[in-house]
């Protein structure tokens, strides 16, 4: 069965003539921002071409884990497993967040080590990491049946529900007073005396101090139009449901080198091959390649280069419109690519293998989803040198689920020139070489 929308967030019919901020896009990062900015009475608009949270804020894993992250992203997931937890509380509606932990599962000496290498971050910053013996893993997963060595471990981490956690904040961050406008692309910002006056969107011109762009995968093409270069490549994912009988199944987020799932609040499991993400050649992975060239040797085996028509679509879609023209965004209102069925399938017999309690379960749903990738895999989070007034909030790397929450406030922070919740120089636009547009 096909991808269902997540809940549907009704938009102001009206679009205000002003705003101190708008926000361009609503995935988990932008409706985050919108929330923290309406929190703290800064007069915003978020503008989604589509519906709030209709790309891969609905569309992850639902994972917000602290372990195995980059160095530069750790404070950053501290803080929003932080607001993860403490969101119902914050705006009166649940987000399905439940610490349920999360494992990572080894099947070699090298893996273990890997893993070990990494406790030195846990320590520095006070996660409850630790290593698993193979007597430990048996105890805490109860019916596991791979040829596991041990594992990596984390209890606080947890999981939300993505097609719940970006619609709550979204009508959250209405309440507070902030504009949401669905169905409303933005065409183009706007600049006076060298500073950013205001966007035009397909219903009207709406005049502002700050813009923040936060389009997940399609930040790029929205820059490109600016003439601001911004080295992001799209990956494809694949992503199922699965219906499991009755077992004694496991409560937590687990990956092994094959697989991952984690238990849905629905009483199913989002399930997916991990290291089978495909990545489209496009001709702006010829314009990128200086930039990604490094890391698609090191990490060649973590996802799969593929010839297909996306090439072609890539190649006839407009990368220059005037701000009286259609756009892109709005021939396209939400991605729905199709998914990889063979790797659900191969998914759910690997996890069968690990967990035989799985080898009864079926697919009841499964879909695709694209990634918005930096070179290095770590966001891009702050102002455009070039550009005063001008944000970027973009290039999560498929962490942007987990992160969403503490970025949405240090994106607030950046934007009212308040003391940022934590070090935003790991994430600053100019850590990289200017690339192609």
């Amino acid at each position: 069965m096909p991808f269902i929308l997540p809940q549907e967030v009704r938009g102001d019919t009206q679009l205000p003539t002003h705003a101190e901020v708008v926000i361009i896009g609503g995935g988990i990062v932008g409706v985050a921002a919108a929330l923290n900015l309406a929190e703290r009475g800064v007069r915003v608009c978020l503008c989604e071409k589509g519906v709030i949270g209709g790309e891969q804020s609905s569309r992850n894993w639902g994972w917000t884990r602290q372990m195995g992250r980059d160095p530069a992203e750790v404070p950053l997931i501290i803080r929003s497993v932080r607001a993860w937890a403490g969101m119902r509380e914050r705006i009166g509606a649940s987000v399905g967040f439940r610490r349920v932990g999360s494992t990572y599962l080894c099947r070699t000496e090298r893996q273990v080590a890997g893993y070990e290498a990494w406790l030195g971050q846990a320590r520095e910053h006070g996660i409850d990491t630790h290593l698993l013996s193979k007597t430990e893993l048996s105890t805490m997963l109860p019916g596991i049946a791979g040829r596991f060595i041990g594992a990596l471990h984390t209890t606080t981490d947890g999981v939300a529900e993505p097609q719940l956690a970006a619609p709550t904040l979204a009508q959250a961050a209405q309440r507070l007073g902030a504009a949401i406008a669905t169905s409303c692309a933005v065409r183009s910002v706007e600049t006076s005396a060298g500073q950013v006056s205001g966007v035009v969107t397909e219903r009207g011109a709406i005049a502002c101090d700050r813009v923040v762009l936060a389009g997940g995968s399609w930040s790029r093409l929205f820059a490109r139009n600016l003439g601001i270069a911004v080295p992001q490549l799209k990956v494809l994912g694949t992503v199922a449901r699965v219906e499991a009988p009755d077992h004694a199944l496991p409560g937590m987020a687990v990956g092994g080198d094959n697989f991952a799932f984690r238990p849905r609040a629905d009483g199913g499991f989002s399930i997916a091959q991990r290291n089978a993400n495909v990545a489209p050649i496009t001709p702006d992975s010829f314009r990128l390649l200086p930039h990604y060239a490094p890391s698609v040797l090191k990490n060649r085996q973590e996802f799969r280069l593929r010839l297909n028509r996306d090439f072609i679509d890539a190649w006839r879609t407009p990368t220059r419109w005037a701000a009286d023209e259609q756009t892109p965004f709005e021939r396209t209102r939400v991605l729905d690519p199709v998914p990889r069925s063979r790797h659900n399938r191969q998914a759910l017999g690997y996890l069968a293998d690990a967990f035989p309690a799985f080898s009864d379960s079926r697919i009841t749903h499964e879909w695709g989803c694209y990634m918005d990738v930096t070179p290095d895999a770590v966001p891009i989070i702050g102002p455009v040198a070039d550009w005063p007034g001008m944000y970027l909030a973009t290039g999560f790397s498929g962490h942007g689920f987990g992160l969403g929450p503490g970025a949405g406030e240090l994106v607030a922070d950046l934007v009212t020139d308040a003391a940022p919740c934590v070090d935003p120089q790991p994430f600053r636009f100019e850590r990289f070489r200017k690339p192609k547009a």
